[in-house]
């Protein structure tokens, strides 16, 4: 059993891998997609078209090193993705969004009871924005079409998600002890890579200081670079591999 599933893992990686590099040889040699089953593969025929070949190659396994992670991580989100959509699908969008309202509401009721009045209003409006995300994400993802989903549904889906547990944790010392950890780790780690770039992370860390409101802005930020990322790593996977099998099959 543990032969044959390593098996299928290796087999997997290999298909991704031919897959990827395949698409990226095409990109720079369009005649590699017109190759002829029976009459075989086509191949550079100069030595210019042949250097130009392996070098490209090259570049395409290097590119293997940090792409194919990032696919694997896509297959990852995929998965999830299919699943709430699986459930979105049975529920509806009136059931959806009812069970939105059910459960920001029940949020905002706790906060009623235990929070100041200026906690009640601050979750209460969370809870709002989160329901109205909720709709607006499964609107734009009936639309259909991938652009329109990753532009929009993915972005408006994290903010239903993040927002109001976020806003809940500046009034609750026990979600504020879960959240802004992890929102302190984030915000260092972007500061520390993606925003290096311009010294944008001299520029914020001189401007502004994470606490109170500004954990609420953070993620409201970044839910639109999130959302992004997530939908493009789902597209990167369904790219490698459009069908469903995999999946299927995990879920069975």
């Amino acid at each position: 059993m543990g032969a044959t599933l390593l098996s299928s893992v290796v087999a997997g990686i290999r298909y991704d891998l031919r897959t990827l590099h395949g698409l990226w040889m095409a990109l720079a040699f369009p005649q590699l997609r017109e190759s002829h089953p029976v009459m075989g593969r086509w191949r550079p025929e100069t030595t210019a078209q042949e250097a130009a070949y392996r070098g490209w190659a090259v570049l395409g396994g290097i590119g293997l090193l940090i792409g194919y992670p990032l696919t694997v991580l896509g297959f990852a989100i995929r998965f999830y993705v299919r699943r709430l959509d699986r459930t979105t699908t049975r529920l509806g969008v009136v059931g959806t969004v009812i069970l939105a309202v059910l459960v920001w509401g029940a949020l905002t009721a706790v906060a009623r009871l235990r929070f100041s009045p200026e906690g009640f209003l601050a979750v209460a409006a969370a809870g709002s924005v989160a329901v109205v995300a909720t709709v607006l994400a499964l609107g734009f993802a009936r639309l259909g079409g991938r652009l329109t989903t990753v532009v929009f549904a993915y972005p408006l889906a994290v903010v239903a998600v993040f927002l109001p547990p976020v806003v809940a944790a500046l009034y609750s010392p026990t979600l504020a002890g879960v959240v802004f950890p992890e929102s302190d780790s984030l915000a260092i780690w972007l500061l520390d890579s993606v925003l290096v770039v311009g010294n944008l992370n001299a520029l914020l860390r001189a401007r502004f200081e994470l606490v109170g409101f500004a954990y609420v802005g953070m993620w409201s930020g970044i839910a639109v670079p999130i959302g992004w990322t997530l939908g493009l790593l789902v597209t990167l996977a369904n790219l490698v591999r459009p069908s469903g099998d995999a999946d299927e099959d995990a879920d069975a």
